[in-house]
């Protein structure tokens, strides 16, 4: 319990003047350089983290992010805890943008920042408007070099929990001819979802090969996107998944 108040007061301390930093780089272009400002202050959460929670991150295939391509790819990956919305954009080489709901922007300091970046805000409220946004706005910073994350599950999980595999990436992908990057984050174990105490030990992130969206179906993709991310899920967190 120490560790977690400690680290939320690390992170409650931080963010203040890393908001205002962001609020005043976004003044002026490029947009890039608030959102490398806002990724520095992720990387200190995620050093606290290591150092005041005791968690160590394990990452598995870098390699296969697609560095140095002329195509910006669509990031597919499961949800299971705050800290992969943390974490992943310290390990990626360029700007990302979310794909997240609305009421986000509303959070003091943190939801400010957000605002002042290039993302995709969503009205969950409407499907219809927000499937029309998400092509609009995701095609859009897909074309200028912007790698686009989404959570096709659309929530976070608990620990060993499947849920629905939404096809708004794939059809993102396959409208924007960009190819897919699909991620298992492992990282309930030690931040779970809507818990406050935080537990010591190791969780992984693995990022699979790239997957070409062009001329497939939606459904058909998102499908296999899903079948990799669980079978990953399974070989890095099999405790999560008990033989039945």
């Amino acid at each position: 319990m120490f560790r977690s108040v400690l680290h939320l007061l690390w992170m409650v301390v931080t963010v203040i003047p890393w908001t205002l930093a962001v609020l005043l780089v976004s003044l002026w272009p490029p947009r890039t350089r608030a959102w490398w400002t806002a990724v520095s202050w992720f990387r200190v959460v995620i050093w606290g983290t290591r150092k005041i929670l005791g968690v160590q991150i394990n990452v598995l295939g870098l390699s296969n992010l697609p560095v140095g391509k002329t195509s910006a790819p669509v990031l597919l990956s499961n949800h299971q805890s705050t800290l992969e919305t943390l974490l992943l954009p310290t390990l990626m080489p360029h700007p990302l943008a979310f794909v997240f709901k609305r009421e986000l922007l509303k959070v003091p300091f943190f939801g400010w920042s957000m605002a002042r970046l290039d993302m995709i805000h969503i009205n969950r409220e409407s499907r219809t408007e927000a499937m029309k946004h998400i092509m609009a706005q995701g095609c859009r910073l897909l074309a200028q070099g912007t790698w686009v994350i989404m959570f096709p599950q659309g929530t976070r999980l608990p620990r060993g929990e499947k849920g629905t595999y939404q096809t708004a990436g794939t059809r993102l992908a396959v409208q924007a001819g960009a190819p897919i990057v699909p991620i298992a984050v492992a990282t309930a174990r030690c931040w779970p979802k809507e818990v406050f105490t935080k537990q010591p030990g190791v969780v992984t992130v693995s990022i699979g090969a790239p997957i070409e969206s062009a001329g497939r179906d939606p459904k058909a993709l998102m499908r296999e996107v899903e079948v990799w991310i669980e079978a990953e899920l399974r070989r890095i967190d099999p405790e999560a998944y008990p033989a039945v």
